[in-house]
């Protein structure tokens, strides 16, 4: 029986860029493997972040073969207000690329909405963050 997902993971190319992204937004950032995968965490959940030096290798088989940096799509719930989100984003001189807008989120069996701002990290991924109302 599935009761949720553990992880994703993903490759990057602007290793140092990225870390620094994440850790801005107030993830927490392991080094896994020796600086060959690191993972930023939020809550249960993480993101392995597969260096070139992984995903460029061919020996290493365990991902998608046609994943590529910036392949990347998520969405993160913000704690936080907007004004806070929008700060956030702005420090890191992120572009807002839609949002805020209503949109239906997963919580709730797919039923609540909340109010999403997309931006991207710094190799390209798509970032969602989405408030829920109290």
């Amino acid at each position: 029986m599935i009761t949720g997902f553990d992880h994703v993971a993903i490759p990057m190319a602007a290793v140092d860029d990225m870390l620094a992204f994440y850790k801005a937004m107030g993830f927490k950032i392991s080094d896994d493997y020796g600086g060959r995968v690191y993972s930023v965490h939020c809550g249960n959940n993480k993101i392995n972040l597969h260096t070139p030096q992984i995903w460029q290798s061919d020996k290493f088989t365990l991902r998608g073969h046609s994943a590529q940096p910036g392949c990347g799509d998520f969405c993160f719930v913000w704690a936080g207000s907007e004004d806070l989100l929008h700060n956030t984003l702005a420090k890191l001189d992120a572009v807002i690329e839609e949002g805020p807008v209503e949109r239906l989120g997963g919580r709730n069996g797919g039923q609540d909405t909340g109010i999403s701002v997309y931006t991207r990290d710094p190799d390209d991924n798509l970032l969602e963050f989405i408030i829920y109302p109290d």
